[in-house]
């Protein structure tokens, strides 16, 4: 009997790591993302009390070098991942898995005292490419635009740098930020700022400018009419599995896909 005692003691015993790291998932990457992880985390915690989420931002190439590394469980990211990061992840083991949680539009914004109502696509490129340096060029205020960007860490950024430029180079002395919440604070606190965020980050300060005609709404990104839509991303290692799988199952469950809606992203259902 007390064989069996000792034997169930050390089953337990060496049991418990196993429990306390299963009962953890750590998730790092996309600031555009960061606020569908905050909510979906919190939500999933309170139904699941013995469960510990961590969640924070750093960007999209941070969140796909966490999985690389080993370091996330879960990398957030804005953009797809890179054949070359494909590769350095195959180099340490790991097979990245995208999940797909969200779709997205890229809101091209103005201060709310811009009278500028409508920019086509070439004329965008014009002006983060520093062709179009003054307001009134395209039928606006009088007033130098300034040119707020993303940084070159930023999955926004990679999409923006994609649809719009089409890989030109940003102009110099553009104001390249680390956040959607910064872009959206300065082109508030700017009257000639423009800027470019997630949809979910739009504030009363700012105001989305027609792209081609089309304004990004629900019903636009879903059909992907608006030119500068695109996908959310939680990326693992393999097929999600074990409390990871639960999580994500919850994001992409009615409940959890409401709840993506509410913090101003598009469902993916």
């Amino acid at each position: 009997m007390k064989k069996i005692i000792t034997l169930l003691i050390l089953v337990s015993l060496f049991a418990l790591p196993v429990m306390a790291k299963g009962s953890k998932i750590t998730i790092a990457g996309s600031t555009t993302v960061l606020p569908i992880a905050q909510a979906t985390a919190e939500t999933f915690m309170d139904m699941n009390p013995t469960v510990n989420i961590s969640v924070r931002g750093g960007g999209s190439s941070v969140g796909i070098a966490s999985i690389i590394a080993g370091t996330a469980d879960i990398g957030d990211a804005s953009r797809h991942i890179k054949t070359k990061e494909i590769a350095q992840a195959r180099e340490n083991g790991i097979n990245p898995y995208e999940n797909i949680v969200a779709n997205d539009g890229i809101a091209v914004v103005v201060n709310n005292s811009n009278s500028i109502n409508a920019l086509t696509l070439p004329q965008l490129k014009a002006i983060y490419t520093g062709e179009i340096k003054n307001w009134k060029d395209l039928g606006g205020p009088n007033q130098a635009i300034v040119i707020i960007s993303r940084d070159v860490s930023s999955g926004t950024f990679e999409v923006f740098n994609s649809l719009v430029l089409a890989g030109a180079k940003v102009a110099d002395g553009s104001l390249m930020l680390a956040s959607n919440n910064a872009v959206a604070a300065t082109v508030g606190n700017t009257p000639g700022a423009v800027g470019y965020i997630g949809l979910g980050y739009m504030t009363d300060k700012i105001k989305a400018i027609p792209m081609d005609g089309i304004m990004p709404t629900k019903e636009t990104i879903q059909s992907k009419e608006y030119p500068i839509a695109r996908t959310l991303h939680m990326y693992t290692n393999g097929t999600p599995k074990g409390l990871v799988k639960d999580y994500i199952d919850f994001i992409l469950s009615p409940e959890g896909q409401e709840i993506v809606e509410q913090q101003g992203f598009i469902s993916v259902k």
